[in-house]
């Protein structure tokens, strides 16, 4: 298998976990996305970016984008629909570092 090309990403999110407040700790399912699909979903659904924009900015390909887009959608919906906590973490990004004008 073919290692995964570096996502950069421009947002690192502050709070990482967002938990259902309607069940318990001790009973809450978790489904864990990772920064370049939260990347994904801030570039394409926040900042309404054209996923071939948007995959520019994350230096990947658009059909690579696209499937990452893919995969935070069906993780987010999981975890709304089926009442479970959603975590971002890890993935193979690297944070692109504000720059100065």
């Amino acid at each position: 298998m073919r290692p995964k090309k570096t996502r950069w990403v421009k947002c690192e999110p502050g709070e990482r976990c967002f938990r259902p407040r309607c069940k318990p700790l001790n009973k809450v399912e978790g489904v864990f996305l990772t920064l370049d699909e939260f990347e994904a979903i801030r570039l394409a659904d926040f900042e309404q970016l054209q996923q071939i924009d948007a995959a520019k900015m994350m230096r990947i390909s658009r059909p690579t984008f696209s499937r990452i887009l893919s995969s935070a959608h069906n993780k987010i919906a999981d975890g709304l629909v089926n009442i479970k906590a959603i975590k971002i973490e890890g993935g193979c990004c690297k944070i692109e570092e504000a720059r100065d004008k």
